[in-house]
């Protein structure tokens, strides 16, 4: 079964003080392409992440954001006190000199640069081992997601492609009258202008074949045939096939461009331009699977 690959994953779970949220996000890309948002402390665990996700997203362009917000037991900001101390003197003391009363130390102390400082945070290896499990429970949900996607574009395109054979199946009675048309029109165009006695039979066969067999989309249409059947297969049995899919399409559009130039016949080329309409619109899809 092929996926699409745009999709989206989310994981949730509590750790001490501590809510996680992870979301992951991708959409169409030829390639793989990963954007990481999340806390600093766990920067160091960055490439084992993207191993991970380019293991099991692929390709695409991927967002993941780890985030956490904490309850209000968590003390993210510590005072130095010892340094505080010595401002608060220096302060008092220069206050009391001058003569100045009813000061706000308080106000002024917490405006003085590494009064307050952010407590470093270190890796706790248990609590990214949840976190991990997390992460993985979120590509899960996307690999859903993508699954339930890409059903819906396997069935888009079985019916595109099955709208394609019918149309194929349209052109035979138009082929077979067309060079019956060609042949008579080529004839009275001969005895309009030519006397019967003046022409080689002979070398009017020899010719009206040549000129015949250019006008022949047999080759083209086994192809063509031979093409969609494949891309059904590959539809049906191949995952990760969306470049694959590129390919054969890029084939079946070839076979039909080729039986466009050479219809020479309305009803085959009205025909033709319907194949397009459902190819063009195959191929704007299959930028979608991953």
């Amino acid at each position: 079964m092929i996926k699409s690959m745009t999709g989206f994953g989310r994981a949730e779970g509590t750790i001490g003080p501590r809510k996680f949220t992870i979301e992951i996000r991708t959409l169409n890309s030829k390639l793989l392409d990963v954007n990481l948002r999340m806390p600093s402390v766990y920067k160091e665990k960055e490439m084992i992440l993207r191993s991970s996700l380019a293991d099991r997203v692929v390709r695409g362009k991927t967002d993941m954001t780890i985030f956490y917000e904490s309850d209000a037991t968590e003390k993210k900001v510590t005072i130095n006190k010892a340094l505080m101390e010595n401002y608060y003197n220096d302060l008092k003391e220069v206050s009391d000199a001058i003569g100045q009363e009813n000061t706000d130390f308080m106000g002024i102390l917490l405006r003085i640069p590494d009064i307050l400082r952010p407590e470093r945070e270190t890796l706790d290896e248990n609590e990214w081992k949840t976190i991990a499990e997390m992460v993985n429970e979120a590509v899960d949900r996307l690999d859903e997601y993508r699954m339930t996607e890409g059903a819906k574009l396997e069935q888009d395109f079985k019916d595109r492609i099955q709208t394609i054979m019918n149309l194929y199946d349209q052109l035979e009675e138009p082929l077979s009258t067309r060079m019956v048309q060609v042949r008579e029109r080529i004839q009275g165009n001969l005895d309009e202008f030519l006397d019967a006695e003046k022409i080689d039979k002979n070398r009017f066969e020899q010719e009206l074949i040549f000129y015949l067999e250019r006008l022949d989309v047999t080759e083209e249409r086994v192809r063509l045939k031979s093409n969609c059947d494949y891309f059904l297969e590959v539809l049906k049995n191949e995952d990760a096939a969306g470049k694959k899919l590129g390919f054969i399409g890029q084939e079946i559009g070839r076979e039909i461009n080729t039986m466009g130039s050479k219809a020479n016949n309305a009803e085959v080329q009205k025909i033709v331009v319907q194949m397009k309409d459902e190819l063009e619109k195959i191929k704007e899809q299959v930028l979608n699977v991953l």
